[in-house]
């Protein structure tokens, strides 16, 4: 295995700091470590980005964010150093952006439509096909959260000219990086922290905290998403799951190689997992 990381944008033959951690443990354990230079990636210069790459190798990914279609290019860059990617573009799309995920794991997340585009003809025919009560509002990849009351939450899906009006805010505050168009989610109340699950080849390999709550472990029972999450085939992902009324509900699925590792995950931990393949 070849672990990929961002280079350092001041020490270009360093890992990032926010990574550096997973470096040293992948060293430690063998594993060689390849760097990426995550600007070059997002700029469309993905061979200049892989040029510190040793060639050949299976890779797995840990990094920061990118587009499905820049990490297309990242995996394409990397076929020609001989580097192939345990997790395929396509594969990255389908655990990147919620309308790859949703259909697998609708019985056990909250109700969500979306549009394509980002226009308030489309937003408001998709109010209108979640229905009204309380939405969360998203686009494929991510929310506003901490802007809560002023760009993801919307208290009556049919109260057109107000839901706009967050609408209208969260592309603001997304501008460029805004991915697909928007999602709206019903709204649940839950009744926990959540917990941040690592799938490795369809199996559990790791449980530990959300990144934003670092610090509330929570153990969720995975009896009703095992089966589910095993059944999409993705090498490597994470799944967030909460406490609702009806039981474990999945917040969110995505891909691990961008997922955040919460501060109390050893990095040991994330570098065990991929090396055995969730085995154990």
């Amino acid at each position: 295995m070849l672990l990929l990381v961002p280079s350092d944008p001041l020490r270009p033959n360093r890992p990032d700091e926010h990574f550096a951690a997973e470096a040293s443990a992948a060293r430690a354990a063998g594993v060689p470590v390849g760097l990426v230079d995550h600007d070059l990636v997002v700029c469309g210069e993905a061979d200049r980005a892989v040029a510190r790459v040793p060639a050949g190798g299976d890779a797995v990914y840990r990094g920061w964010m990118v587009g499905s279609g820049r990490y297309a290019e990242l995996v394409e860059a990397l076929g020609r150093r001989d580097v192939s990617v345990r997790t395929g573009a396509e594969q990255y799309r389908r655990a990147h952006e919620l309308p790859g995920w949703y259909a697998g794991l609708a019985s056990v997340t909250p109700e969500s439509v979306w549009t394509v585009g980002f226009g308030r003809e489309a937003f408001e025919e998709a109010c209108g096909r979640l229905g009204a009560g309380p939405a969360v509002l998203r686009d494929y990849v991510k929310s506003m959260k901490h802007h809560w009351h002023e760009a993801a939450f919307i208290p009556e899906a049919a109260d057109r000219e107000a839901a706009w009006a967050v609408a209208r805010r969260f592309a603001e505050l997304r501008g460029d990086e805004a991915v697909g168009g928007f999602v709206l989610r019903r709204f649940e109340r839950f009744t926990s922290a959540e917990a941040r699950t690592w799938w490795v080849d369809g199996r559990c390999a790791l449980v530990g905290p959300h990144p934003d709550t670092p610090d509330d472990l929570v153990e969720p029972d995975l009896t009703g998403v095992a089966e589910l999450v095993r059944g999409f085939g993705l090498p490597f992902v994470a799944v967030d799951l909460v406490l609702g009324a009806d039981g474990w509900r999945v917040v969110e699925l995505g891909d691990g190689q961008v997922s955040d590792r919460p501060r109390g995950v050893p990095a040991e931990d994330v570098i065990a997992m991929l090396v055995s393949g969730g085995a154990g």
